[in-house]
């Protein structure tokens, strides 16, 4: 297991030192930042920013696609397969395929010390608060407020008294 763990370690250091090279000042990231198998992200824009904070881990197969702007708080979690996008496809004009009609963007904020449960999908435009747990499958397209627990889905925001 520890063989594992190393060869784990590795894997990701060598991953973060070619991301850091690809995106330069666009991705900043702190102490421990870690992921598993899979983890992609793509920074594709020309003031396009991700900030990653303290302890952050993602699971396996996570993707954070960025066109505008991605911060995610210290200590925050990620179970598998989550995916954050800062932009949609614009799909104005029927005689335009939509493939060339642009995108729309807006930065997407999720607080410190948060757990993103997996297979959770978080769209642009949305702030998730400080202490928030957002539970697994969900689709967040609206703010989850500081210190709840998001349940199956958006209309279920539990307040908690987790401090």
């Amino acid at each position: 297991m520890i063989i594992l763990k190393v060869l784990f370690k590795i894997n990701c250091f060598f991953k973060l030192l070619f991301l850091k090279l690809v995106y330069g000042r666009k991705l900043s990231y702190g102490k421990k930042f870690t992921f598993r198998k899979h983890f992609s992200l793509i920074i594709d824009g020309q003031n396009a920013q991700v900030n990653i904070g303290n302890n952050v881990f993602f699971n396996n197969f996570c993707t954070i696609a960025a066109m505008d702007n991605i911060t995610i708080g210290d200590n925050t979690i990620f179970g598998e397969n989550v995916k954050i996008y800062d932009h949609n496809h614009q799909f104005k004009n029927a005689s335009i395929p939509i493939k060339n009609q642009g995108y729309s963007s807006e930065r997407i904020i999720i607080g410190e010390n948060c757990w993103i449960a997996s297979n959770v999908v978080i769209l642009k435009g949305v702030t998730i608060g400080n202490h928030s747990v957002v539970g697994a499958g969900n689709i967040v397209y609206k703010d989850v407020p500081e210190n709840s627990v998001l349940l199956s889905v958006q209309e279920h925001i539990l307040k908690s008294s987790v401090q």
